[in-house]
């Protein structure tokens, strides 16, 4: 499998085998109930990253997931290998750092949006290296999900998720889908743009916000079909569009799902939610409509909570909302 691949041929789809997904997990103080942070009584304590959040929704859709990571010897790295795994997600990969501590944020909603003030820098995960690559649980991966978030936090960091993407020998041995994430707040030297789209030209499966392509490459970039004519090389190029639908490109097929109406309690970790639900289809051998379906569905989840992680619905819900006819889904999902 070449690092960059422009076929346009449809229904590819990664080989059967478990998620492999890599990047920081952090300790999240959160109020509750939702208000701003200044005026909140109880902060509740969670967990929060976007690759754990991916692992922890792949798992409860019964795909077997790994996450693979670093955490400090405290309190904080122990209740996150402990919530994570009782999931069923495997953390055989998860090391732990004795010299630095576990990273922390704290969630400030609002009525525009919840701020998220960040407290990582120097966190275990951010000593990651290339040297991850050499662990079983990446090494026997049959697909590996990364994030932009991970290549802004060090230059070790971003040496890793390079040597996933760009392998020196210029083959990979396994698929890599990459959710570009975009954190304005970690990129303080303006570099996101470039890098982000480097790193998402050479995924396998790329998902990206149409709003967060506009504010990374420009605002003429209209619509879903404009990214795709920025990122041809992905195999499948997934574009959300808000709360409106999401498009996704598999190979020269093009499918577009609206997304059905949530009650949003708090926006935080939907994005994580789809891509799991979208990559669970893939592997379970759905079609691109119904992995999109899934998708939102799943990021239904996210959006009904506080938290990052909600629970799904119940298995015989989910088959009949997946089932609907396109007349059915657009009148209510």
């Amino acid at each position: 499998m070449t690092a960059i691949h422009a076929s346009r041929e449809p229904g590819w789809r990664p080989a059967p085998g478990p998620v492999t997904c890599i990047g920081e997990t952090m300790a999240a103080l959160v109020p509750e109930p939702a208000a701003p942070l200044d005026g909140a009584g109880l902060l509740g304590v969670r967990i929060a990253g976007a690759e754990s959040n991916v692992a922890m929704y792949l798992a409860d859709h019964g795909i077997p997931a790994r996450w693979v990571s670093a955490l400090g010897d405290d309190p904080f790295g122990r209740r996150i290998r402990a919530e994570v795994a009782a999931s069923g997600v495997d953390i055989s990969g998860v090391r732990t750092d004795r010299r630095r501590p576990t990273g922390l944020l704290v969630k400030d909603p609002g009525a525009d949006g919840t701020r998220v003030h960040y407290y990582r820098r120097g966190s275990a995960a951010s000593a990651l290296t290339p040297d991850l690559l050499n662990d079983d649980a990446v090494r026997s991966a049959g697909l590996v999900h990364l994030s932009g978030i991970t290549p802004a936090l060090s230059p070790g960091c971003r040496d890793l998720v390079t040597a996933l993407l760009e392998p020196a020998a210029g083959e990979r041995p396994r698929p890599v889908s990459f959710d570009v994430n975009h954190r304005a707040a970690l990129w303080p030297d303006g570099t996101a743009a470039v890098v982000l789209l480097g790193l998402a030209r050479r995924a396998d499966i790329t998902f990206v916000g149409l709003d967060e392509a506009q504010a990374l490459w420009g605002d003429g970039l209209g619509d879903a079909f404009a990214v795709r004519d920025l990122l041809p090389e992905p195999r499948i190029l997934v574009v959300k569009d808000g709360a409106r639908a999401a498009t996704a490109f598999d190979g020269s097929e093009v499918h577009t799902v609206p997304a059905p109406r949530v009650e949003v309690v708090e926006p935080v970790g939907a994005g994580d939610a789809f891509a799991a639900g979208f990559l669970a289809g893939l592997l379970r051998g759905e079609d691109t409509v119904r992995a999109l379906r899934l998708g939102h569905l799943t990021a239904g989840a996210a959006l009904r909570v506080t938290g990052d992680h909600g629970p799904l619905p119940d298995r015989a819900r989910l088959a009949a909302l997946l089932d609907k006819t396109p007349e059915e889904w657009a009148g209510g999902g």
